[in-house]
C-alpha cells in the first residue's frame, strides 16, 4: 500500500524556478511487520497526545467519521460541564443503539512534531478505549493506517513519520470489552489512560 504526498522546496539558487515538487511516498512493507506478534488480527490502538497529556488505549478507525471521548479520558482530562459546548445530533453505537451524548469540546491532538485541533463528541457509554480518532483527524494529518502492520504514516515536513500500534494494549482492551459485555470482573482496562 502507498500514497504519495507532495510537498515543496523552495529554491533560492535557481532564479528559473522558485519551487520543487517532490512526492512523499507513504507506503507500508513487511519490514512494518517486524516486533509484531504474527498471525494477528488485533484493533490499531496507539498512543497520542491530547490536552497536554499522554493518552493510552486510542482506537484508530479509519471506518468511523466522529471522533469520540470516553468517560475515563473525560474525567482524566478532568473537564467540567461549563468546558463543554453543546452537541444535539443523534450518535448511534457499534451495537446499533443511540448513544447518550454530553456535549462537544475542542482538543489539540499532537503525534510527533504535528498537532492538529480535534473536536471530540463526548459520550457517557462504556468503552475500553479512552477515544477513537476517525477520518477527519486522518484527513487533517493526510494519515495513511493500516492494521495489517499495526502503524498509522503520516507526512511531517519533509519525512515520512509514523505511529506504531501496541498489540498488548488492544488485546487488554478486548479482554475488558468481553468482560464488561458478560459482567464479569472489572472491565477496566489494566493499563490506565493518562
Amino acid at each position: 500500500m502507498s500514497i504519495a504526498r507532495p510537498f515543496t522546496e523552495d529554491l533560492a539558487h535557481d532564479p528559473k524556478r522558485s519551487k520543487i515538487e517532490c512526492r512523499l511516498a507513504l507506503c507500508f512493507s513487511d519490514e512494518d511487520k517486524v516486533g509484531t506478534l504474527q498471525p494477528y488480527d488485533d484493533a490499531l490502538v496507539v498512543t497520542l497526545r491530547i490536552g497536554g497529556y499522554d493518552v493510552k488505549r486510542v482506537l484508530v478507525d479509519q471506518g468511523n467519521g466522529t471522533e469520540i471521548m470516553y468517560p475515563n479520558l473525560y474525567k482524566g482530562l478532568k473537564l467540567r460541564p461549563e468546558d463543554l459546548a453543546c452537541y444535539d445530533s443523534p450518535l448511534v453505537g457499534f451495537d446499533g443503539k443511540t448513544v447518550i451524548l454530553k456535549a462537544q469540546i475542542r482538543f489539540p491532538v499532537q503525534a510527533g512534531s504535528e498537532v492538529v485541533e480535534v473536536d471530540f463528541i463526548v459520550v457517557d457509554v462504556y468503552s475500553p478505549y479512552t477515544t477513537i480518532m476517525a477520518r477527519l483527524w486522518f484527513h487533517a494529518m493526510g494519515i495513511v493506517s493500516s492494521t495489517l502492520y499495526l502503524k498509522v504514516k503520516y507526512p511531517s515536513r519533509d519525512q515520512v513519520k509514523e505511529l506504531i500500534g501496541s498489540q498488548s494494549m488492544a488485546r487488554q482492551c478486548l479482554v475488558a470489552a468481553i468482560r464488561h459485555q458478560t459482567g464479569s470482573e472489572s472491565s477496566t482496562p489494566t493499563e490506565e489512560s493518562l
